[in-house]
C-alpha cells in the first residue's frame, strides 16, 4: 500500500462522513438531543465537501439515507467547485439519479430550501427542470403536492403545461371544469364527498373531515386510493375498527415491516404469529435476492437493550434495524445463529428491555465458530472497556490469521463521536439505518480495517459511482 498518511487520513474522513450520513437524520437519538447531532452532520458536511467534493459526491452512491442526500446535493448545487477542488466528472449524472431515487415529497422539499437559500444558479435550474420533466403524471403532483411543485417552478422559472399551470398558480377552487381528471376530481371533492375517493389519501383525509365523514366509513372508502406505505400505516387503524386494508405484508420493506411490527403489543403478536412471520420471511427473501446464501456461517449479536428503544421521535428504530438485520441475515447465510443481548430466542417478541451486556454475548456467538460475526449495536455497553478488551485480544491472539471476519453496524449517530461509536479499534464500524442494504456495507465495512487506503477506497467508489448511474431508477416504483 503506497498511501501517505494523508490519504489514511483522507480515507478515515470520508468513512466517516459515509458512516453518519447512512445513519444519522438529525434527529433526536437515545443519549443525544437533534441540536448535537445536526451540528455534527453540518460539521461532517462541511469539511468533506470542501476537501473532498470528488468523494463527497461519491457518497451519493452509496446507502445514504434520504436526509443526507437531499443534503449533499444541495451542497453540490449551491457551491460549485473551487479552482482547487478536484470534481467528480459524473456529479451532474450522479445528482440525477439521486433526485430521481428521492420519495417526491423529499425532492419538492429540496427545491423549496434551494428557493429559500437563494440558489439559483443555471445549473440548479437545469437539475429542477429535468426532475419535473421525468415525473410520471405533474397532475397528480400538483394535487398532492401543490406547494412544492408551484415553488419548484417558479424558482427555475418554468413554465408548467396547460391546466396544471392554472391548477398552480391560479384558485384551485373554480366552478369552471377542469379537462384533466385528477385536477376535475379535486375541484369537485369541494361540493362533494364521493369524489373526494377518488384522490389521494392525504389529500381526500383533508376533504373528509370537511365533509363530516365519520372516520370508519372513511378508512373503508379510502383503501383504494392509499399507496402500500399509506396501508401499512393504516392497518393497525383499520383492524381496530374490525376493517381489513387486504394489504400483503410480505411486499413491504424489510426495516419498515419491522418497525410495524414492534409497535404491535406482545399479545398481539403473538397470535399473529404465523402471519408475521411468513410476512417477515418473504419480505427477507425478496431482499436477499441474489445474494441468499451467498455468506458462510455468521453468527449476529443484537442489541434489543433498552436504549434499542432509540427516541420519541425514532420509536424503535435501533431495534427494528436489529430485528430487519436477523432475518435477512437467515436468508444470506448458510448457517446462522442469533444472540439477543437479553438472551432471549424470540424474536418476533423483541422489545427493548434491560442492559448491554455486549461482551457476554460476543463470547456467545464466537464460540460458534463462525466465519463471519455481525454485531448490531450502538455501541454504548454497560462497561465499556470490556468488549473493547475482549475483541481486540481475540483478533491480536486468538484469530491474527481472521478466520473470521467481524463488523459493527451502529444505526445511531453519536455526536461526541462525530459519527458512529465504534466498539473496538480491531472491529470496523459501519452506518446503518436500512437492512436491505447489509451485503454493500460490509463490504464498505473492510476500508475500515486499515488494509485498504485511499486509493482502494477511490476505486470502489468508481465502482459504485458508475453501477448506480447505470442501473434503472427506483424512484418509479416508490410509493406517491
Amino acid at each position: 500500500m503506497t498511501d501517505t498518511y494523508a490519504d489514511l487520513l483522507a480515507c478515515e474522513d470520508v468513512l466517516r462522513f459515509a458512516n453518519a450520513a447512512i445513519s444519522g437524520t438529525g434527529q433526536r437519538e437515545f443519549l443525544g438531543g437533534p441540536g448535537e447531532q445536526l451540528l455534527t452532520l453540518d460539521f461532517l458536511h462541511s469539511y468533506v465537501r470542501v476537501n473532498h467534493r470528488d468523494l463527497y459526491a461519491a457518497v451519493l452512491a452509496l446507502d445514504v439515507n434520504d436526509h443526507n442526500a437531499a443534503r449533499i446535493v444541495h451542497g453540490l448545487l449551491s457551491e460549485p467547485a473551487g479552482p482547487g477542488a478536484a470534481a467528480l466528472p459524473e456529479e451532474g449524472a450522479l445528482i440525477a439519479r439521486r433526485l430521481a431515487d428521492l420519495p417526491p415529497q423529499r425532492a419538492y422539499r429540496l427545491f423549496r430550501r434551494l428557493a429559500a437559500d437563494r440558489v439559483n444558479n443555471r445549473r440548479t435550474r437545469a437539475v429542477i427542470a429535468q426532475w419535473l420533466r421525468n415525473r410520471p403524471d405533474l397532475a397528480f403532483d400538483a394535487v398532492k403536492y401543490r406547494a412544492g411543485l408551484t415553488a419548484a417552478a417558479r424558482h427555475a422559472h418554468l413554465r408548467l403545461p396547460g391546466e396544471v399551470a392554472d391548477f398552480c398558480f391560479t384558485s384551485a377552487r373554480r366552478t369552471r371544469p377542469f379537462a384533466t381528471p385528477i385536477l376535475e376530481t379535486y375541484r369537485a371533492a369541494h361540493y362533494s364527498v364521493e369524489a373526494a375517493y377518488g384522490l389521494p389519501l392525504t389529500v381526500a383525509e383533508g376533504f373528509a373531515a370537511r365533509h363530516g365523514v365519520p372516520r370508519d366509513r372513511f378508512l373503508a372508502r379510502a383503501r383504494a386510493s392509499a399507496t402500500s406505505g399509506e396501508l401499512l400505516r393504516m392497518d393497525r387503524a383499520m383492524r381496530e375498527r374490525g376493517l381489513s386494508t387486504g394489504y400483503d405484508l410480505a411486499r413491504a420493506g424489510l426495516t419498515r415491516l419491522c418497525s410495524y411490527v414492534l409497535a404491535l403489543p406482545i399479545r398481539e403478536r403473538e397470535e399473529r404469529r404465523a402471519e408475521l412471520t411468513a410476512a417477515l420471511r418473504a419480505s427477507a427473501r425478496r431482499t436477499a435476492g441474489a445474494h441468499a446464501g451467498s455468506w458462510g456461517p455468521t453468527a449476529a449479536v443484537l442489541d434489543d437493550s433498552y436504549s434499542s428503544f432509540g427516541s420519541p421521535v425514532k420509536r424503535n428504530r435501533p431495534l427494528a434495524v436489529a430485528l430487519a438485520c436477523h432475518f435477512l441475515m437467515a436468508e444470506l447465510s448458510t448457517r446462522y445463529t442469533a444472540h439477543w443481548l437479553s438472551g432471549r430466542t424470540d424474536a418476533l417478541t423483541v422489545r427493548p428491555l434491560g442492559n448491554s451486556p455486549l461482551a457476554e454475548r460476543i463470547l456467545d456467538a464466537l464460540d460458534t465458530r463462525p466465519e463471519r460475526l455481525v454485531i448490531v449495536s450502538d455501541g454504548h455497553d454497560d462497561c465499556p472497556p470490556v468488549p473493547a478488551a475482549l475483541l481486540d485480544a481475540w483478533r491480536t491472539r486468538i484469530d491474527p490469521g481472521r478466520a473470521t471476519s467481524a463488523v459493527h453496524l451502529n444505526p445511531v449517530v453519536d455526536a461526541e463521536e462525530l459519527g458512529t461509536a465504534p466498539i473496538a479499534a480491531s472491529v470496523p464500524t459501519v452506518g446503518v439505518r436500512d437492512a436491505a442494504a447489509l451485503p454493500s456495507l460490509v463490504e464498505l465495512a473492510r476500508f475500515g480495517e486499515g488494509a485498504s487506503g485511499l486509493a482502494d477506497l477511490r476505486a470502489h467508489l468508481d465502482r459504485r459511482v458508475a453501477a448506480y448511474i447505470a442501473a434503472p431508477a427506483a424512484g418509479a416504483s416508490r410509493p406517491r
